[in-house]
Parts: structure tokens; C-alpha cells; sequence
């Protein structure tokens, strides 16, 4: 079980509510267990609390929760601290290379990969070559989609879920991937799916990116 002591200020029938004591008690497909303040809450995917304890996807393995905006991953057997402090804003900052573009070094799944920064790009993207050797089983828990690119037009794709993505100290989990079969682009794509849930700042040869904290 997963206690957490938090402090969220939240919106719901124009009252300030807070979230003081929160424990994950049992895990489901797409469903999870939640005591909240001394109630249990059967949380449905995508489906908030009357506390507005928001679940964003559940399986065996642990929950994605969202409290104030910010989400987290919870396992049954994880301890975290008992005391809750409002996490410090996270930012990294990318330069321009010679070509113009923001280019950065990243890890995806814990990996090391080199990344490209494409607001044009929906999610984060990868050619296959780079999804065998990130060891993303994108064949057989992903979802075939078709993908419009510059050089190739319409090509067949695979929409996955990345368990982590993280440039610098941004670490994000359970993020949109897509797979687009060949050896193109070379580099992986960063694109909204991480990008949308940044703050973005452009000053000429560098983008800042922040957490929203």
C-alpha cells in the first residue's frame, strides 16, 4: 500500500478542498482502490474523486494519479514519505546547433537516446531501428496507426505509452510514443505529448523548458 500526505487545493463545487492522507489499496485494469481521507474511492481511468483525485491509467503493476495537476506513478509495496512538500520547479535549458535546430541528449525508459525538440511533431516519435534498441516491444503492445512524414508521406506506425521520458531533471512517465516504421528520423522526435505538459520559453539561441509546478 502507498501512503501519501498531500496538500492539493482544488476547485470542485466553488469550496477549497485538501487532500491530506491518500493510500492506494488494490490495483485493476483501468481501475484502482483509493482511500482518500479515510474514504475508499473506486476510481475509474480518466474519472476524478469527489476530492479531485483525478486516475489517469491503472494495471497490476501501479497507478498513474493526478493531484493539483501533478501526476505520479504509485505501487503496491511502495513507502513514500509521509510528509508532502510542493515538488521545486524542474527546467532545463537546450541550445541551437549549427543547422538551427534544439537538439539535446535524453533517456527514454532509462536509455540513453539523442533527441531533436519538433513542436510539429504530436508525440514523441522514433524509427523503428531506435525502438529495437530501446527494447520497446512496439509489434505486440502497440497500436498500428498511420503516420504523415515530410520525406516518406503516409507510412504505418505504432502508437506505445513510454514508461519514462526524462531530458535533464524533467522526468515524465506514461508518455504517448510513436513508432514509425523504417530507419527514419535518425534522431527521436520530442514532440507535444512531452512538450504540452511543459512551460516552454524561446530567447533566441535557447528554449527553457519548465515543469508546471
Amino acid at each position: 500500500m502507498v501512503t501519501l500526505l498531500l496538500a492539493a487545493i482544488l476547485s470542485g463545487s466553488g469550496q477549497a478542498m485538501a487532500v491530506e492522507r491518500l493510500r492506494v489499496v488494490a490495483l485493476f485494469s483501468d481501475k484502482a482502490m483509493v482511500e482518500i481521507d479515510g474514504k475508499n474511492r473506486l476510481l475509474k481511468k480518466g474519472k476524478t474523486s469527489p476530492e479531485g483525485v483525478l486516475l489517469i491509467s491503472a494495471d497490476a503493476r501501479g497507478a498513474v494519479l493526478e493531484i493539483d495537476g501533478k501526476r505520479e506513478s504509485y505501487e503496491l509495496g511502495r513507502h513514500v514519505s509521509a510528509s508532502y512538500s510542493k515538488p521545486k520547479v524542474q527546467e532545463v535549458q537546450i541550445w541551437r546547433n549549427t543547422q538551427g535546430s534544439y537538439t539535446t541528449v535524453g533517456t527514454i525508459n532509462g536509455r540513453t537516446v539523442n533527441m531533436l525538440v519538433d513542436t510539429g511533431a504530436s508525440s514523441v516519435a522514433m524509427s523503428e531501428v531506435e525502438a529495437r534498441r530501446l527494447a520497446i516491444p512496439y509489434r505486440l503492445t502497440g497500436k498500428v496507426v498511420r503516420v504523415s512524414t515530410a520525406s516518406s508521406g503516409n507510412v504505418k506506425g505504432y502508437r506505445v505509452v513510454l514508461d519514462r521520458v526524462q531530458v535533464g531533471d524533467i522526468l515524465l512517465r506514461n508518455v504517448q510514443g510513436t513508432v514509425i516504421e523504417g530507419s527514419s528520423p535518425r534522431e527521436v522526435l520530442l514532440g507535444m505529448t512531452f512538450l504540452g505538459q511543459l512551460q516552454m520559453e524561446n530567447s533566441g539561441n535557447m528554449l527553457l523548458l519548465k515543469t508546471r509546478y
